[in-house]
């Protein structure tokens, strides 16, 4: 099938597009669908035994010690409601090294001796599972002849029914440890971290008075982006269906230079994705909350509502799953590469993080007044400095072969790790440092200068997007995470160091006290000492400026530009001492994982050389050849009728041709080299040979897509792709 086929297959795809159903039905509200597939507090209080109740709300909102006694009185319930719900199978959900869902489904019927079925689901079941864990990435930790591993049931997450036409499923969140103990996912460390550092949270807060400051945890909000495109596209094009991005392709006449997506109306049948999603989501209890256009042609973003990272966490990869399987039903690919398209921005997955608890609140509000908010001082001078010497770990928690392609860019961050406090509490700080903080800046009003307008409040400082860790009123916002990636992993380093930090404070805090120092003393010295040890790292201007470059080198700050110079950081003495004190990873785990993301590294971009060398040799290279022959034959029927004929196109891709099978010929060989016996060295080759090399084949396809025929052309432009929707 040529190009212009499948365009005229999208065209008509767009133009006959009718939602394929209803999206709230008649007399529904939203708000009343909302966790109705949800095995939530308020069903268990319905069906538990008032005792069992008790037991499991403990350890949800306190984190007591789960009762495994309580577990055939869950189980029964949970059962029972979910055969109410249509469901004939239950699946163990877990999160493994992949960076996607794994799942095994179970059905709840056995049979029974008299040839009839039962439907069984014991406490025992509902605990723990049994996967096989040398098929899942484990770096050494397992192999084909030691593979037990463990799901284990995590009752802070909520089971759920997914919906299915062929059946309904209960879906129960789990972690995956090796026979071992080793965790081999990514909610067992974000569990683990969670905990360390809540325990140091409300030491500070009993400090400052709280008796009984309750359960402290993280919370998170994910501002997901990503890209649409047609089917007809996607599935003609082997490196979006294989990489997840294209491989090839030169920029459109028009992208994005005129700032005419971002927060653009919707195209009706995204808007009629976007809507079904949303039902599907409030059905399981995700709180979407936020939709719109994004920056690039093609790209648009949602953002859910604040929760316990945890939660928000199964929730993300839950949300990514429901946008795959409903993009489907309106004639759509989701993409959620990173960098799916070359010249137009790429797409982030924010990750908006604060702490405390339903008691407190959030404890990074800083009110109207922080300088004299002493308690949110010191919570943020935490943050200050757990980002200021953990940088490394925060810059590695986001490394990926995907994300290189976009930290850097406009769309991006830079890979310097820096906080933006925003004027206000810069200037807090700033008096903090030279002795004590006696004012804040306050907020303004503004008159639009028009008497039908309103006069608007304004905030005491600006918001700063290129800024990789930036507080933005009640939270700090770290913009580097991949599009593609689970919040868990970026989370997990965040609360780890964050547990250090705060345990940091208390201690100096506590011997403060303990010593006859007055307690406010004790906190104007210990944050005196904090932003003069840390303030490098704050830094209010333009990270995407060269000058930012040199400035935060003159300031000691890392720059670790890509996966390969971050990843060394997994394995420091620092980070495993870190870990293994917060009891998050001992030292196997993490050098297992610095494994698995050198093998992840290398696969991925293993991946796109091989579909640039196929993609290139069987499909751009015939396509160019045939329209030189055309080109040849043109010139030959001139020469022979005897008119003079011009020989620039055919010079300009004949000299293209030779470029590409050039371009192929170093790719193949970099394909073909044996780069050794580790997984640095694969790594290594694959970054420093297989890329360039990969560039250098796209290079020369991009121009020739510039000058072949379009008829000709095999693949779908990103003219087509991004404006057909």
């Amino acid at each position: 099938m040529t190009a212009n086929n499948v365009r005229a297959q999208a065209i008509r795809a767009v133009e006959a597009y009718v939602p394929p159903a209803h999206f709230f039905d008649a007399g529904e509200e939203p708000g009343k669908i909302f966790g109705e597939n949800v095995f939530s507090k308020s069903v268990m209080q319905k069906r538990l035994p008032k005792a069992v109740y008790k037991s499991v709300s403990a350890t949800i909102e306190r984190g007591a010690k789960l009762d495994p006694s309580v577990a055939d009185a869950v189980a029964s319930a949970m059962k029972d409601w979910a055969l109410e719900k249509g469901a004939t199978h239950y699946a163990h959900v877990f999160y493994p090294l992949t960076g996607q869902t794994a799942e095994k489904h179970d059905s709840f019927l056995e049979p029974v001796g008299d040839g009839s079925t039962l439907a069984e689901f014991a406490g025992k079941t509902l605990i723990q599972g049994e996967p096989d864990a040398s098929s899942f990435p484990n770096g050494g930790l397992r192999s084909t002849f030691e593979a037990r591993g463990y799901t284990g049931w995590d009752v802070t997450s909520p089971a759920y029914i997914l919906e299915n036409p062929n059946g309904n499923t209960l879906c129960i969140p789990t972690v995956f440890v090796s026979m071992t103990g080793e965790a081999l996912d990514h909610k067992t460390p974000l569990l683990r971290s969670q905990q360390a550092m809540g325990e140091h949270a409300e030491r500070i807060l009993k400090l400052f008075g709280h008796e009984n400051p309750g359960k402290v945890v993280s919370f998170c909000g994910p501002e997901q982006e990503y890209f649409l495109v047609d089917r007809h596209f996607f599935l003609t094009r082997p490196d979006l269906m294989n990489a997840g991005r294209t491989l090839f392709g030169s920029k459109p006449p028009k992208g994005q230079e005129f700032d005419d997506h971002y927060f653009g109306a919707i195209p009706e049948r995204v808007l009629g994705f976007m809507m079904e999603t949303e039902r599907e989501m409030f059905k399981l209890g995700i709180p979407a909350k936020t939709r719109h256009n994004e920056v690039a042609p093609g790209q648009f973003e949602i953002a859910p509502m604040f929760e316990q990272a945890n939660m928000a966490s199964d929730h993300q990869q839950l949300l990514m799953t429901v946008f795959k399987t409903v993009a489907k039903r309106h004639g759509m690919e989701v993409l959620f590469h990173e960098k799916p398209f070359q010249g137009v921005n790429g797409s982030g997955k924010h990750v908006n993080f604060s702490f405390g608890n339903g008691q407190l609140g959030s404890l990074l509000v800083p009110g109207d007044t922080p300088h004299e908010n002493a308690q949110f001082l010191v919570f943020c001078a935490a943050v200050i400095r757990a980002v200021h010497k953990y940088a490394p770990l925060l810059r590695v928690s986001v490394a990926s072969a995907t994300n290189d392609h976009r930290l850097g860019a406009n769309e991006a961050p830079p890979a310097i790790i820096s906080i933006f406090l925003g004027d206000q509490l810069a200037d807090v700080f700033e008096q903090i440092a030279k002795g004590a903080a006696t004012s804040s800046k306050g907020k303004g009003t503004m008159i639009i200068g028009a008497d039908t307008l309103p006069h608007l409040p304004t905030d005491p400082g600006d918001r700063n997007r290129t800024s990789p860790f930036a507080f933005t009123g009640n939270r700090f916002e770290f913009r580097a995470p991949g599009s593609m990636q689970t919040v868990a992993a970026p989370m997990v380093v965040i609360n780890t160091i964050m547990a250090e930090s705060l345990d940091y404070v208390a201690t100096k805090l506590e011997a403060a006290v303990a010593g006859g120092v007055e307690f406010d003393s004790a906190v104007q010295g210990l944050l005196t000492d904090i932003i003069a040890d840390h303030g490098a790292v704050v830094f209010n201007g333009n990270g995407y400026s060269d000058e930012w470059q040199t400035e935060a080198a003159s300031r000691g700050l890392p720059n670790l530009r890509t996966t390969l110079d971050a990843l060394p950081e997994l394995v420091s003495d620092s980070a495993l001492e870190l870990f293994e004190t917060y009891k998050v990873f001992n030292h196997r785990e993490m050098h297992s994982r610095y494994e698995i993301a050198l093998e992840q590294y290398a696969l991925t971009i293993g991946v796109e050389a091989r579909l640039t060398s196929e993609i290139g040799t069987t499909q751009i290279l015939p396509a160019a050849v045939r329209y030189q022959t055309e080109l040849a034959q043109n010139v030959a029927a001139l020469k022979a009728a005897g008119v003079e004929a011009d020989l620039g196109p055919l010079e300009e891709i004949s000299g293209l041709v030779a470029e590409l099978r050039s371009a192929l010929g170093v790719l193949k060989a970099g394909l073909g080299h044996h780069a050794g016996d580790s997984g640095l060295a694969e790594a290594t080759h694959a970054g420093k040979a297989l890329l360039p090399a990969m560039d250098g084949v796209r290079a020369a396809a991009d121009k020739l897509e510039g000058v072949v025929s379009d008829d000709l052309w095999p693949l779908p432009t990103y003219q087509e792709m991004l404006f057909i929707l």
